[in-house]
């Protein structure tokens, strides 16, 4: 049974050159009518979860969610709430760009049960911004992070990227130094990956994009860990940091590989051992939902050695690792009878530690972790 949410808000007024999620200028759609289909495709599911099992975590992203007016982002957290059955301690998360809500509406959030915020700061040197072309400016972070404060939501994080196209060391020192000078629980920084379908894919096909070299990008990400760990944030996953107690749950439920429900245009879910994605097309998903049906585009049973893969692929994501214990209870077999001769190889490239039954990256490990996830896809010669 799932016990997290993820919900899709696929409009923005603003398209980002690096963005490849499914989304739409918010200027005349049908913002309305795409709730109603929402809340309807919501019940759909909610007709047959379990009422003893309460959700965990309902994460709303985007897209910006914050787009929508005020009473239509109220609408869809007040029905999630009452379509499903949430545990005291849920985590509800709303995404929010720097500067795309308002006091009004962040007092809003807060009183319909918001309790995380996570913002989508990317960078605070202004140039880079205009580079990437998010529509807000340095000081909107701040604002956005007091405002929150000010209505009640204080577990807040912060998304940052790096190697964005002609950004310097500097300039990532000063965004880190901005960033960790907020009274945030949280920061995610992903190193920026040129994905098709989006305004940098066609200027790097062009060769009109400047990007870090490798080893600037790795400096880069040492720079932010070492710089986390020093104002107490921890390293609990390659690309997330947490004060103690903070970490984001529902991002844990896609690390754990357990199971989740996915709603809204181009949403994916993961339930009853099959994975699944959402019509992304506003006409496709709304005409399904309207027809009565899941609006599901594809969905796939995860074979057995699927799942095996994906234990690997997330669990290893975390520095806590994973357990050669709870991977023999949940596959009835052992890490090394499945993936026979890759533990030994990658501890003796210095890639992985094995300590207590945990299997982990090393710092090596973090930066080479995709090197590291392709040995244990299987059928494939390691």
């Amino acid at each position: 049974m799932a016990d997290a949410i993820y919900i899709h808000i696929p409009f923005c007024e603003q398209i980002c050159h690096y963005c490849d999620f499914n989304k739409f200028y918010l200027k005349s759609q049908p913002v309305d009518e795409y709730v109603e289909d929402l809340i309807t495709e919501m019940g759909i599911y909610a007709d047959e979860h379990d009422e003893k099992e309460p959700v965990q975590s309902v994460y709303i992203g985007g897209g910006t969610p914050t787009s929508m007016s005020e009473k239509q982002l109220a609408k869809v957290i007040h029905d999630v709430r009452e379509l499903f059955p949430l545990s005291e301690s849920c985590e509800f998360t709303v995404e929010a760009n720097p500067g795309s809500c308002d006091a009004s509406m962040m007092k809003g959030l807060y009183n319909a049960g918001v309790n995380r915020l996570s913002i989508g700061v990317q960078t605070f040197d202004e140039t880079l911004l205009s580079a990437i072309n998010r529509d807000h400016e340095p000081g909107d972070a701040q604002k956005t992070v007091d405002m929150a404060r000010e209505a009640g939501i204080t577990n807040l994080s912060i998304d940052l990227m790096f190697g964005l196209p002609g950004q310097t060391m500097e300039q990532w020192k000063q965004t880190l130094k901005a960033a960790l000078s907020l009274p945030i629980t949280h920061i995610s920084a992903y190193s920026l990956k040129i994905e098709p379908k989006t305004v940098f894919y066609q200027m790097q096909k062009k060769r009109q994009l400047r990007l870090p070299d490798e080893d600037l990008e790795a400096d880069m990400f040492e720079e932010l860990v070492a710089n986390a760990k020093r104002t107490g944030f921890q390293h609990y996953e390659i690309s997330n940091f947490a004060k103690p107690g903070f970490e984001s749950r529902h991002n844990l439920v896609y690390w754990d590989n357990c199971e989740y429900y996915g709603f809204g245009a181009g949403a994916h879910g993961y339930l009853n051992g099959k994975r699944y994605a959402n019509h992304g097309p506003l006409p496709k998903y709304m005409k399904a939902v309207s027809a009565g049906e899941r609006p599901k585009r594809e969905e796939h049973q995860v074979s057995s050695d699927a799942q095996k893969e994906e234990f690997m692929f997330m669990g290893l994501r975390k520095m806590a690792g994973v357990s050669l214990d709870d991977f023999e209870a949940r596959y009835h077999t052992t890490m090394e009878e499945t993936f026979p001769g890759v533990l030994e190889a990658l501890k003796g490239d210095g890639l992985i530690t094995v300590k207590d039954r945990q299997v982990s990256l090393t710092g090596d490990g973090q930066l080479l972790a995709n090197h590291v996830f392709e040995k244990f896809l299987l059928g494939n010669e390691q």
